[in-house]
């Protein structure tokens, strides 16, 4: 049992350090989803509200948007981070011949690297909230809905963990799988609420939506940090659910690639 917990932290340490390497990459990590919030997101709704300060628009106010936009850059950074570019390079260069003789297997691998992935995120998201309180800008935020919040965007970030690990087992059939991500990335941006709260969308679409899982992705983690904390036991429990899905689909997805595998790229 020892050296399997060591195996894993071995494997979180030298993630952690390859994240830290590059110093310059680490900066843009830190510093550029904050300038693109406030370059982009902060300036735009500004001018879309500046004719009429007290207007509401669905039931958001000013306030209440910027706030909502900044729980979407924190859910964005702590639960949607995590790409599967390594995972496909192993596979389609032929890497993964090794994790099948070595003890620790290629999910192990890639998942103790999402773990390490996921505690700088943490580091990063913990800044950025200390940033924004400073600024005024989640003015009524609450203990109990910033502890559920972080707990089911952590849990999020399994689900999309799974989603981009299924992307990149395409790498057995597919020579590049960029583009399934691209697809991944933009399909989600626009469905999860990530770029208007979901409320913006016909109702008909509201609707069908909350069959998927990509609401839960973006806007009800960002409504139980807003303080709906009714929405949280039921989007915790979807999203489980989500994952385990895709969980399971990645095991059948894997075992199918296996029978394809010859390790070309060697």
């Amino acid at each position: 049992m020892k050296s399997f917990f060591e195996m894993w932290g071995r494997t979180m340490e030298v993630k952690w350090s390859n994240l830290m390497t590059y110093r310059l990459n680490f900066f843009l990590q830190v510093f550029g989803p904050a300038l693109v919030f406030f370059f982009i997101k902060y300036n735009l709704w500004s001018s879309i509200y500046g004719a009429n300060p007290t207007a509401v628009i669905q039931g958001y106010d000013f306030q209440a948007m910027i706030a909502y936009q900044v729980w979407v850059l924190v859910i964005q950074l702590l639960g949607q981070g995590n790409d599967s570019m390594n995972l496909s390079e192993d596979i389609r260069l032929g890497r993964i011949s090794s994790y099948l003789i070595y003890p620790f297997d290629f999910w192990k691998f890639h998942t103790a690297g999402f773990l390490a992935f996921q505690g700088m995120q943490f580091l990063l998201c913990t800044v950025l909230l200390c940033s924004v309180l400073a600024m005024g800008f989640l003015a009524n935020l609450h203990f109990n809905a910033l502890l559920q919040g972080v707990i089911l965007t952590l849990l999020v970030g399994g689900l999309w963990f799974t989603l981009q690990y299924l992307v990149g087992l395409m790498a057995f059939w597919l020579e590049e799988t960029w583009i399934l991500r691209v697809i991944l990335i933009i399909v989600a941006q626009f469905l999860s609420g990530a770029i208007l709260p979901l409320e913006l969308y016909p109702k008909w679409v509201q609707s069908a939506l909350l069959y998927t899982p990509f609401p839960y992705l973006t806007y009800l983690p960002a409504r139980v940090f807003m303080g709906d904390s009714g929405l949280f036991l039921s989007s915790l429990l979807v999203v489980g659910f989500w994952t385990l899905i895709m969980a399971g689909i990645c095991t059948l997805v894997w075992k199918r690639g296996l029978r394809l595998y010859t390790a070309a790229g060697m």
